[in-house]
């Protein structure tokens, strides 16, 4: 009996550790998707992504790191697909 009750105890501590890792992990891997569509939009649109926002021309230094950037685009998200103009 008492080999039972601990499997059963074992079996909802691991549920419940599921249960919390989807919790935690949902929201993040959505915000990551989320952006990751945001920035192929921005590039398709022949943009540039810097500081989380779009922008149609950016000045980059000697080593091609972006220094800074000027005319937003604005990025819109319709049906799941995001557009930049």
């Amino acid at each position: 009996m008492k080999e039972a009750t601990g499997e059963a105890n074992m079996t909802v501590i691991t549920i419940v550790i599921i249960a919390l890792v989807l919790a935690i992990g949902t929201p993040i891997v959505t915000n990551l998707l989320s952006n990751t569509g945001k920035g192929a939009a921005c590039s398709a649109a022949g943009g540039y992504t810097w500081k989380g926002k779009c922008y149609a021309s950016c000045i980059t230094d000697s080593k091609g790191t972006i220094t800074r950037c000027s005319s937003a685009m604005t990025c819109t998200k319709a049906n799941n697909e995001w557009t930049c103009r």
